[in-house]
């Protein structure tokens, strides 16, 4: 059985929570998540509070942290991936895109080593060229030049050797292939969603890659082989679950943000 509640309730506590788009599980349990004027909050691993670490003066989109322990952030105001000191909150441009400069950089997925790969939705109608890579250093640039149709949510295989990455006005899900030598190989399609819009995925412990629906409000999960869809929890009244955009997985355990409102959900039970 599957079971949702509030995680951590912003929307009256000081610093509020403001509309969180991007959520990650940093190695000491702690929730952190974006908010749509450039805030980086921290919320205590329990959900005993919230403070907010740092500012890009933007507004931030997807959020991941690299192994070192640093935040990347996509901010939509900047066209620029941040990375931010988790100490000291110091924020730093990370790339801009290179020779082919963002347009709306979305969601940032690191590897073990410290690749970064950085979604791009382009403008909305407008499928272009949605992927690009960097190093650990911040050399790179655009990765997968194909049109993907807005590029969201990304997540890498278990096993590392390919890319997921939600297109959110196809609406699916596609596989990029990594080859040994890092380049992108030929696109795969995953599955069709008609009539939902998903927004971000996560591997769950149980294999399965777990989708954050903007509309209607609703995780759903996917086996990538079988391409069989599964809806994990719904909310018809759009208060527990809020236009979820990305989610993060903490052992079982599952968050999403909720970019219509003021709150992390929790999802846990039959999850792995």
């Amino acid at each position: 059985m599957v079971e949702g509640r509030v995680f951590y309730d912003g929307t009256l506590t000081r610093p509020q929570l403001d509309h969180p788009e991007g959520v990650a599980v940093h190695a000491d349990g702690s929730i952190w998540c974006g908010g749509e004027r450039g805030q980086i909050y921290r919320i205590e691993a329990d959900g005993s509070g919230m403070r907010q670490v740092a500012d890009t003066g933007g507004f931030v989109l997807g959020i991941a942290f690299a192994p070192d322990g640093a935040l990347f952030a996509c901010d939509l105001l900047h066209r620029t991936l941040f990375r931010v000191d988790t100490g000291t909150g110091a924020v730093a441009e990370f790339s801009t895109g290179g020779d082919r400069p963002f347009v709306t950089p979305n969601f940032p997925a690191v590897s073990p080593n410290g690749v970064v790969y950085v979604s791009d939705s382009n403008a909305q109608g407008e499928p272009g060229g949605g992927v690009y890579r960097f190093g650990a250093d911040g050399a790179g640039g655009l990765w997968y030049t194909e049109p993907l149709n807005f590029a969201n949510g990304l997540a890498l295989s278990p096993d590392g050797s390919a890319l997921y990455v939600v297109e959110t006005f196809r609406p699916g899900i596609t596989r990029i292939p990594i080859g040994a030598d890092g380049r992108a190989g030929r696109a795969e399609n995953v599955v069709d969603l008609p009539d939902v819009v998903p927004d971000g995925i996560a591997f769950g412990p149980d294999g399965l890659l777990y989708i954050g629906c903007y509309e209607p409000s609703q995780v759903l999960r996917v086996d990538v082989v079988s391409s069989a869809v599964e809806t994990v929890l719904v909310d018809p009244t759009a208060h527990l679950l809020c236009h979820p955009t990305n989610l993060a997985f903490r052992g079982a355990e599952l968050f999403t943000s909720n970019l219509g409102r003021w709150h992390v959900t929790l999802i846990e039970g039959s999850l792995g």
